[in-house]
């Protein structure tokens, strides 16, 4: 099924045209209809339908107008919201039920959306095909045999079955922008601070963004528009621009750099084909294309999968089975109660990383790793500064890969990092970036990933929404 614009859906339910009780009641069904997909972890049916009833009285009594009135959306199972369990896909946290919404949601409700269902994800967000969840394992809604990416592959895939309009996803190294690759979204990870983490389960807090999933620009500006802003519950926070819903196309006489390091070994060919012909599209509708060097890129994998391990094996210290999440309840002292509730509650790639991050943060090891990866962390950040003198935008693959088949990678860690390969670097620098569909090879989605200058998320998306016009 395909939606209305997310504007033109909660026009309609503002003017009375449709209820939001309608709206709930279909992407109820759609997700009970794709319930094969594995996308969703669990479903707020009974929250969601009184919260339609009480937007449908608002509209009734008070002239309510909220720009997202009546919009069904889907949030990744690691945002804090009402009326069930956020399990970030992990046991640890099977039975625990929010004390508070998060930023984000508040912010959207406010607005008259409605959630509707908690999506899966690779639990705590560790992965990049949504297979270490330990709920279950999503599939691609273009080919069941095939991962969805991740960490929101459930989020992107619910946008792209139909069941919502939007959905909300996080991204720590790509994990927005690499599922709505693979699917065949358009996934937007905003500059860093832009929105508020706040009541977000957290993974690596120096480079986790929250951003929307949808079909469009158009539709993902509004979202970011709705949730964008400085939060006294965050103090990474940043201030924002006066809107991001004013976009108009904006090609004619854009600099655009084609990062040489993304066009190297290891690129399929196909894709290499489709984002070969986005680029000729933005420079038939007037863009200036130039090739950009970032030399310390090829390092930027490495550098992430250093810092980041750090950071979770300090946020996952909470989980301890003591205050909230798994308990072990034949522990025989504090001790055993601590080592049983992390043993039966992390999954394989939590633990990996857990260890990793002890290891490059233990003494001896700090300062030939972590502060080396830090040091390089910098480079990154002025290599990408001056790369912005000489142009607006640098754009290349999403991934090199399509998505690949259910099991052939996971057994093989090396290989899952690597798929992150080209979209960590916006992470790290703290950047905006975009992915977009690009033309499909083999019947399977390319993403074309456009980035953009921090704190300027307003041009990324006007820049964005001429080149979604020029490829279609």
């Amino acid at each position: 099924m395909k939606w209305d614009p997310i504007q033109t859906i909660a026009e309609k339910v503002c003017s009375g045209k449709l209820s939001a009780e309608e709206n709930v009641k279909l992407s109820l069904k759609q997700a009970k209809e794709l319930s094969e997909y594995n996308a969703l972890i669990s479903v707020l049916e009974e929250s969601a339908l009184d919260r339609a009833r009480e937007i449908d009285k608002l509209v009734a009594t008070k002239n309510f107008s909220g720009r997202l009135a009546g919009v069904p959306f889907i949030a990744k199972d690691n945002f804090l919201v009402y009326g069930g369990a956020t399990t970030a896909a992990s046991n640890i946290l099977k039975t625990f039920e929010a004390p508070y919404q998060s930023t984000a949601i508040e912010r959207l409700e406010a607005e008259g959306a409605i959630c509707i269902a908690k999506a899966n994800l690779d639990a705590f967000a560790h992965g990049s095909s949504t297979e270490n969840s330990d709920m279950m394992v999503t599939k691609n809604p273009h080919d069941e045999t095939k991962v969805p990416g991740g960490s929101s592959g459930g989020s992107v895939a619910s946008v792209v079955l139909g069941i919502t309009p939007f959905a909300l996803g996080t991204d720590t190294g790509g994990s927005i922008r690499l599922p709505a690759s693979f699917c065949g979204a358009v996934g937007l990870k905003p500059s860093y601070g832009l929105v508020s983490r706040y009541g977000v389960v957290a993974m690596a807090s120096s480079t986790d963004c929250i951003g929307p999933i949808t079909n469009s620009v158009e539709d993902a500006a509004l979202v970011l528009d709705v949730m964008a802003g400085p939060d006294v519950y965050d103090s990474t926070t940043i201030s924002r621009q006066k809107s991001y819903t004013s976009i108009k196309p904006n090609l004619k006489g854009r600099k655009v750099g084609v990062v040489k390091e993304y066009f190297s070994e290891g690129v399929d060919e196909g894709v290499r084909e489709s984002i070969t012909a986005s680029i000729q599209a933005m420079k038939e509708a007037g863009a200036v294309i130039s090739e950009v060097s970032i030399p310390s890129l090829p390092l930027a994998l490495g550098v992430y999968y250093i810092v980041c391990p750090a950071e979770i094996s300090s946020n996952l210290s909470r989980y301890d089975g003591q205050r909230f999440g798994h308990f072990a309840g034949d522990a025989k002292n504090l001790e055993d109660s601590y080592a049983l509730a992390r043993a039966e509650g992390f999954g394989r790639e939590a633990k990996r990383r857990i260890m990793i991050g002890t290891y490059v943060l233990s003494s001896g090891y700090y300062d030939a790793y972590y502060k080396k990866a830090a040091l390089v962390r910098t480079k990154l950040i002025h290599e990408f500064e001056d790369a912005y003198k000489e142009v607006d935008f640098l754009v290349g693959p999403t991934s090199p890969i399509t998505a690949f088949g259910i099991g052939e990678n996971i057994t093989d860690p090396l290989k899952m990092y690597l798929i992150d390969i080209m979209t960590v670097a916006a992470n790290l620098v703290g950047v905006p970036a975009i992915s977009i569909p690009s033309k499909p090879t083999e019947n399977m989605p390319v993403g074309l990933q456009i980035i953009g200058q921090f704190k300027r998320d307003l041009e990324l998306l006007e820049f964005s929404l001429g080149v979604e016009e020029a490829i279609q």
